[in-house]
């Protein structure tokens, strides 16, 4: 399953919805996305399960890179 994770770059700064970033990420569940990103300093905002039309609408997007954790 392909995740979409929106996040901010630094876990210790108030989230200003600006400066959030996405990534996504392959993995079995929600914990399991979190256990990746771990070792990463993100405060991280929501985790979003892509599928069917949205995930392919999203695979379409020149901006899709699924991240190597």
């Amino acid at each position: 399953m392909i995740y979409k994770v929106y996040y901010q770059q630094n876990a210790l700064q108030v989230p200003i919805r600006e400066n959030t970033q996405h990534a996504y990420v392959e993995a079995d569940s929600e914990k399991s996305v979190r256990e990746k990103l771990s070792d990463r300093n993100y405060n991280i905002e929501l985790i979003q399960l892509l599928e069917g039309a949205h995930l392919e609408y999203e695979q379409a997007s020149s901006h899709f890179e699924l991240e190597q954790v």
